[in-house]
């Protein structure tokens, strides 16, 4: 595929991943669209790496990694205790964490 192919497809996942975080009221699909939107920056950082001959951007693709890792376990660490609390994971819900 060509840079321009890529770099659409990137752009067409991360709307995708804005789409699912701004229309969803799942938590779980919240947190896989979030997912889709790192991993379309990486697809554009790998694919500027790629082009431009350079390993910055394939060295930056592990450190998102790191980052999308950390924030799934934390949120679903997150989701496990507030479902344990209200036996819901409603995002709707969540916003009343007093009770």
């Amino acid at each position: 595929m060509t840079v321009d192919g890529l770099i659409l497809l990137a752009g067409l996942m991360f709307l995708t991943g804005v789409m699912g975080v701004i229309l969803r009221r799942n938590a779980i699909v919240i947190f896989m669209s979030l997912e889709l939107m790192f991993n379309a920056a990486n697809l554009a950082f790998v694919t500027f790496a790629a082009h431009y001959g350079v390993l910055s951007g394939q060295i930056f693709v592990f450190y998102v990694m790191t980052v999308a890792a950390a924030e799934v376990a934390i949120g679903l660490a997150l989701m496990v205790a507030i479902f344990r609390q209200k036996n819901s994971i409603d995002i709707d819900e969540m916003n009343l964490l007093k009770d």
